[in-house]
């Protein structure tokens, strides 16, 4: 299989981007192929414009950036979305690459505020992280609004089956070698389990 993974994180040795190697690894050594935007080494341009607020067209064309991320959402059977949640959304960096990137006419179409996914038939995994206990998040309902905005309202709506959203809690900075090499085995045991040798 086609992998197209997409970090976001501003320090190149966050626990973050440890896991996105950890998971671009071994899904290479599962035999698939993998391609990583990590979008701020890369630097992607996060802010949408006045212009890509337009229908695509041939009056409109998509700029060059925009273009490239969708031909290799379209050249991808499986995306793989990976991000710490910073006041229970995605970082800036990573909504400006779904704002820009999955666009009306190539994510979705909406009809009388029905929105229409265009990307079926590609899987997506979800990866976050967050500082707080997820059980604290989920008692306090706010678990669940960002499972609705996000897993729901973005990926599914754009037609994604998804296949899991694995999430890491209490990642702080400090955190201990021995609890990140458990988190590691995590993320390579979710390549594994999804994506079996090809």
């Amino acid at each position: 299989m086609r992998h197209l993974i997409v970090v976001s994180h501003p320090a190149k040795d966050s626990f973050t981007i440890a896991l996105t190697r950890a998971y671009a690894a071994e899904l290479e050594k599962l035999g698939h192929t993998q391609r990583t935007y990590d979008l701020y080494r890369m630097g992607f341009n996060p802010v949408l414009s006045a212009p890509e607020l337009l229908p695509v067209g041939a009056d409109h064309p998509v700029s060059a950036d925009v273009a490239q991320a969708q031909d290799d959402i379209r050249g991808a059977d499986a995306l793989t979305v990976l991000y710490p949640i910073w006041w229970m959304s995605m970082p800036a960096m990573m909504k400006g690459y779904i704002d820009r990137v999955f666009a009306r006419g190539f994510a979705y179409e909406s009809l009388g505020g029905i929105v229409h996914g265009l990307l079926s038939g590609k899987k997506a995994v979800l990866i976050t992280i967050s500082g707080a206990p997820l059980p604290v998040l989920v008692e306090s309902g706010r678990w669940g609004a960002l499972e609705v905005l996000q897993d729901t309202h973005i990926f599914r709506a754009a037609g994604f089956e998804l296949l899991e959203h694995l999430h890491f809690d209490e990642v702080a900075p400090h955190i201990s070698l021995g609890t990140v090499e458990r988190h590691l085995a995590r993320v390579r045991s979710c390549a594994m389990r999804h994506f079996p040798a090809a």
